[in-house]
């Protein structure tokens, strides 16, 4: 971090440690009240709240019943945000997210249009298997996430701050499923992987959820203190380190810079947004864990959901039976060496 000659600095950098330290604090209590109501997924938790600590989207990917939907409303109730939820379906069109126009008509027998909100203005929405419904109705979501309003006949609608999405796609099941374009990727901060629960996580699962009574989670912040923290995370300094890591990075991850591996097995890779992303996210990560500093770590850990969905593999890579995962792995791991 360079030093600039200015008196201020000390106390603005005493100002940011004393706000992060409080949101620290608020971010700890944050995740004790997720974790009363979701069982293991550390991971999952961990990289949703990473995603919208960041002020960013987030892609969960898993087959049903892993409990997605219950993490999101349980989102939505801790961080004091308003959601709503659609469903995603072949036959939605794109009105059914942003909202119409209707025909009102008054005493005189004057006519006029009234817009009438779709769901997507809430501050938490929750997007289920966004790849079953067409790509128009896809784009239509997609373009609000990355605008922040809508516009419907000419006239711009703001969304509500703070505005997350949260997606989700089921993996497995590629019948009758539009795949998102990669250009629409792009606009997902993370991709989160929500893989079976681990032995211990579930039989809690089974002993909790089978009850009478099941825990409910409470609010812990509200969505002005939100977007404060999510202002501070903006704010707090990267070393040149932790800097040069994320290029280092991005750039090993892309065909053409160098890298063997990658030439061979990558078809294209990460963009700039993948660099802002990975700089956004490993402040929150810090935080998350308890630190005031991003490090090299927060990055190594953060390649892997920053970087999945923003890079494809070659045809033979592929025909190996290689992953993304894995040549992630491979960098990550190279880079450390």
């Amino acid at each position: 971090m360079g030093m600039m000659p200015n008196p201020d600095a000390a106390l603005d950098d005493k100002a940011i440690i004393e706000a992060a330290e409080k949101a620290l604090a608020d971010i700890a209590n944050i995740r004790a009240e997720v974790g009363k109501v979701i069982f293991g997924q550390e991971k999952v938790v961990e990289n949703t709240l990473l995603a919208i600590l960041s002020g960013g989207h987030a892609l969960l990917v898993g087959v049903p019943g892993l409990a997605k939907t219950k993490l999101v409303s349980t989102l939505g109730t801790v961080l004091g945000l308003n959601g709503n939820r659609i469903q995603f379906t072949p036959d939605l069109m794109p009105s059914d997210i942003l909202g119409t126009e209707v025909m009102d008509q008054d005493e005189n027998g004057r006519r006029s249009f009234r817009f009438v909100k779709g769901p997507v203005f809430a501050q938490l929405l929750m997007a289920d298997e966004i790849n079953r419904a067409s790509p128009r109705t896809q784009s239509a979501l997609l373009q609000s996430m990355q605008e922040y309003h809508v516009t419907i006949a000419g006239q711009a609608y703001q969304l509500p701050a703070p505005f997350h999405v949260l997606a989700t796609q089921n993996p497995l099941e590629q019948e009758g499923t539009y795949p998102l374009p990669e250009a629409q990727l792009d606009r997902f901060l993370l991709q989160v992987d929500v893989l079976y629960p681990e032995l211990a996580a579930e039989r809690q699962i089974l002993l909790e959820t089978t009850g009478v009574s099941e825990n409910r989670a409470t609010s812990v912040v509200d969505s002005d203190r939100l977007l404060e923290i999510q202002k501070l995370i903006r704010q707090m300094p990267v070393s040149d380190t932790v800097v040069d890591a994320i290029l280092s990075l991005v750039r090993s991850a892309r065909p053409g810079h160098g890298n063997t591996e990658t030439d061979k097995n990558v078809a294209w890779g990460p963009g700039p947004r993948a660099g802002q992303s990975l700089m956004l996210c490993a402040r929150a990560r810090a935080l998350y864990e308890g630190r005031l500093a991003p490090s090299i770590d927060d990055v190594h850990a953060l390649a892997e959901p920053v970087l999945e969905h923003r890079m494809a593999l070659t045809f033979a890579a592929r025909a190996e039976g290689m992953t993304v995962r894995d040549v992630i792995d491979g960098l990550v791991k190279s880079l450390r060496a």
